[in-house]
């Protein structure tokens, strides 16, 4: 079976971190999402869609010990807090 958006949103965008307590919340999960999609110019489907992908996954928010990482990251670091640049 092809990788979904999702799937290759999770792979690109997020790496697995059991060692730190650093969790990514909801809105910071879904906001490094909509980053990737437009980086990867892709359409972000809608948010309960996401969620619904993410919960068959099995990857909650607050509890699944996700990181950002890679252009989607510093997008979103960048869009969230403007007064960096």
């Amino acid at each position: 079976m092809a990788d979904s958006q999702y799937d290759q949103f999770l792979q690109e965008a997020t790496t697995l971190d059991d060692q730190s307590d650093s969790v990514l919340g909801q809105d910071c999960l879904y906001g490094l999402y909509t980053s990737w999609c437009f980086l990867s110019q892709t359409a972000p489907r809608p948010e309960d869609a996401f969620w619904a992908a993410m919960k068959e996954k099995k990857i909650r928010p607050g509890h699944a010990h996700l990181r950002m990482k890679g252009p989607a990251a510093a997008d979103y670091i960048v869009s969230s807090y403007p007064g960096l640049v």
